[in-house]
């Protein structure tokens, strides 16, 4: 009837077919948990176009001087006056940052390079 060989063979094929139906079904998941992520980033970047058009919206010059019109008296706002103005000699002293106490060299943080660094959030 069967030989060893053919039980062996219908072992290893059963085993390649539960195999491949594992396989097939992990990656579904990972599909579906990228499409799942991918909504969630086109949802976060609609809210992020949403609140720079708000803050647009509110920061706009002319509805900020109303604002300061209707709000002058509890504000305590007044027009700047020539005389307040001051020159560099009249300022306090700058106080001493963490940078210039640790950097190395008699140059402190003026030798230092800025930061190069590209990110997304400046356009």
């Amino acid at each position: 009837m069967f030989r060893t060989s053919d039980i062996v063979l219908i072992a290893v094929m059963v085993s390649a077919a539960a195999m491949t139906y594992k396989i097939k079904r992990e990656a579904e998941e990972q599909r579906a948990q990228v499409h799942y992520l991918q909504a969630q980033i086109r949802t976060e970047e609609d809210t992020i176009d949403l609140l720079k058009a708000d803050w647009s919206l509110l920061t706009q010059p002319a509805r900020l001087q109303k604002l300061a019109d209707i709000y002058k008296a509890q504000l305590n706002l007044e027009p700047v006056d020539g005389h307040q103005f001051v020159t560099l000699d009249d300022l306090p002293a700058r106080p001493v940052t963490i940078e210039e106490l640790t950097a190395d060299g008699s140059g402190g943080a003026a030798d230092a390079q800025p930061d190069q660094t590209i990110t997304g959030a400046v356009r």
